[in-house]
């Protein structure tokens, strides 16, 4: 009964914003924090980058998704990336136009999908794009009194921009998980753990975060995700991390590049010690990027991936996108579709309908 209880108070959090504890009105983020708790209950959601732009066999087609043909429902998490806002851009990094982002972003919201946001912005410093590693001052030179700080304020304002756009029919921020600067603990990105310093990172993060929660936006819903290293230690993990007050999802970008032995060891070594953090932080948890490129084991999600992901208390796993020349999901057709329907079956694997509250 006590449990029975504890989900109504929590589902009216979701409908009214109302907190059950003080019986005020919760910020968007609040309210996107607490449905993806109480969803925690039901299992973990799945996601898929680009989905509703491109797959396999087709591009720019409105209304399309290979995830939806495949199974007959949308992925329960979008995830969407602003690389070349920051540059006035009319298309991001992967020639998806912005108008296009907004309009599918807020499609998936209003069906009641939930949505997330990364961000590849270019080299400031030297106008490459977010890959340009090769200099270990850009963190240095856009933080306040650096040669490009100015620059990249004005960079922030932009993204700032749009995220302001992202509204509902009532006029309202929708809630978005924003996941920034991630796979820093790698040395891929200008942003690496070789290209600046743990203190860099620091100032890095918090001031964009402080930025632009001081411009309105507290919609945001911080997700913080190092990349896979199989043997972190959470004093490595605390180096760069921002601190508890600043996130509200600790996530993993976990793909399997190498053998299915490796990947397996790696992943449970991280997520173990993520788990422990997470659950005496009261953070959510996250598979915030995986997947295993082009599928070549059609078996791959339900022998490989869900099993380690049924062993912790993931709140949604995302893998990567769909197109001609890649792709990380299930597309009709394709084997590995059989196998995402099979694992896609089990109750503790939520698609879109499975968390729309409607329903």
């Amino acid at each position: 009964m006590k449990r029975i209880i504890i989900i109504a108070q929590l589902s009216l959090v979701i409908l009214w914003g109302i907190s059950p504890m003080t019986g005020l009105a919760r910020t968007i983020r609040q309210q996107a924090i607490e449905r993806m708790q109480l969803l925690l209950q039901r299992g973990y959601m799945f996601g898929h980058q680009d989905d509703p732009f491109y797959g396999l066999t087709w591009q720019w087609e409105h209304g399309r998704s290979d995830v939806l043909e495949a199974c007959g429902d949308y992925p329960a998490v979008m995830g969407f990336d602003l690389g070349g806002i920051e540059i006035d851009d009319v298309k991001n990094l992967d020639s998806v136009p912005f108008t296009r982002i907004r309009e599918e972003l807020l499609a998936h919201v209003k069906r009641g999908g939930i949505v997330t946001i990364s961000w590849h912005p270019r080299n400031p410093y030297t106008g490459g794009t977010a890959w340009d590693n090769q200099d270990s001052i850009v963190v240095q030179s856009i933080l306040p009194g650096g040669i490009q700080h100015r620059k990249f304020l004005l960079w922030m304002k932009n993204i700032r921009n749009f995220l302001l756009t992202l509204r509902d029919g009532n006029g309202h921020l929708v809630p978005i998980i924003f996941r920034p600067w991630h796979e820093n603990n790698g040395s891929w990105f200008w942003w690496g753990a070789k290209q600046c310093t743990a203190k860099e990172y620091h100032a890095l993060w918090c001031m964009l975060q402080d930025y632009l929660i001081s411009e309105g936006l507290d919609n945001l819903v911080w997700s913080y995700s190092p990349n896979l290293d199989g043997n972190c230690t959470e004093q490595q993990f605390l180096e760069r991390y921002p601190g508890d007050e600043r996130v509200d999802i600790i996530g993993l970008d976990a793909y399997q590049w190498g053998t299915e032995e490796d990947y397996i060891r790696q992943l449970n070594g991280d997520l173990a010690m993520l788990t422990q953090y997470a659950t005496k932080s009261s953070k959510l948890l996250a598979l915030t990027e995986c997947g295993m490129k082009n599928l070549p084991d059609p078996t791959w999600w339900t022998r490989i991936l869900k099993p380690q992901m049924d062993k912790y208390p993931l709140s949604y796993f995302l893998v990567w996108r769909n197109a001609k020349h890649e792709f990380f999901g299930p597309s009709p057709g394709e084997k590995n579709a059989l196998y995402f329907n099979e694992m896609i079956r089990n109750k503790n694997v939520l698609m879109l309908k499975d968390i729309n509250i409607k329903n």
